[in-house]
């Protein structure tokens, strides 16, 4: 039997399930959190019962699922490092699907991206692609999400272009910057994941927001925000790649990746779709560009150290 009240969100601790959790707390939700960070340091951490994510015992990841309402996943990996990979993410996730069809889980909200394709040559873009399926066939209630990129709280993406534009005097562009970019707000996402979640309905949605830019509208208007005349370079993929290595060996991190730049070339971050998101960037840009690239959004760090 499942418990009417109890939704378990993998990686409250993170990013955007820290807003989902919140939410569902907001409602008055039990809540549960499947981690790989059982000691983070985290403001929900004492309203919050954490279990480990274990992928690697299936027998005590069922238990932890057991009877819940909805299971939100958010879990996934930006790039490859050490062993999580892209097709080591789909493996564990198709554990997880099944894990929650057998514990009798009522739902499943779960994220992927805009755009993915099982025909993909990007890992990232057939991974999600990969997992869209497997959640398809499992035949557990389902609501797919697709965002397209993340701004609001501790997004890394337009972070770290503020970052960059705070401290570098030439700001580099892939190509012509002509690829679009359809950001939506971290809170929006987490109030379509929380509706989808009180639905039933098998539904496949685009998370995007209101406003649709240009790569290199997006980094002008974020660059005019933060008072930084900065002169934005076309260039090639393999320059840019070069310079984030190089930037990446100083903040410790990976910057940029190939398959990054090829997914924004290929215009996958945006959607044909009527934005399911209500916060226009701009508006939010207006009110926290004093604070935005202060400090660099360190994936490696948030995530493996």
């Amino acid at each position: 039997m499942s418990d009417p009240n109890l939704h378990v969100v993998t990686g409250a601790f993170g990013y955007s399930g820290s807003h989902i959790a919140q939410q569902l707390l907001d409602a008055g939700a039990r809540v549960r959190t499947l981690t790989g960070h059982l000691d983070r340091p985290h403001p929900l951490q004492e309203r919050i019962e954490a279990h480990r994510l274990a992928f690697d015992d299936p027998a005590a990841l069922t238990e932890s699922l057991r009877g819940a309402k909805v299971l939100y996943n958010t879990y996934w990996v930006r790039f490859d490092h050490g062993d999580a990979t892209h097709h080591r993410a789909v493996d564990q996730l198709e554990i997880l699907i099944r894990c929650a069809a057998e514990a009798g889980v009522g739902r499943v909200v779960h994220t992927s991206i805009t755009n993915p394709s099982l025909n993909s040559r990007l890992p990232y873009f057939r991974g999600k692609a990969q997992v869209e399926a497997a959640l398809k066939a499992s035949g557990v209630s389902y609501a797919i999400l697709r965002p397209a990129v993340f701004f609001g709280g501790r997004d890394v993406l337009i972070n770290n272009i503020a970052y960059l534009l705070r401290r570098f005097p030439v700001f580099g562009m892939p190509g012509k910057g002509d690829y679009g970019v359809q950001p939506i707000h971290v809170e929006d996402m987490a109030t379509l994941a929380v509706a989808q979640g009180r639905s039933t309905d098998n539904v496949v949605l685009d998370a995007v927001g209101p406003e649709t830019y240009s790569y290199r509208e997006l980094v002008r208007t974020v660059a005019r925000a933060i008072g930084k005349r900065r002169l934005i370079l076309r260039m090639p993929n393999w320059l840019v790649l070069a310079a984030a290595r190089v930037v990446g060996w100083f903040v410790k991190d990976n910057l940029l990746t190939r398959d990054e730049v090829d997914g924004l070339r290929a215009n996958l971050l945006v959607s044909a779709d009527p934005p399911t998101g209500t916060t226009k960037f701009s508006d939010w840009l207006a009110q926290h560009k004093t604070e935005l690239g202060i400090r660099y959004a360190n994936e490696i760090a948030r995530h493996f150290r």
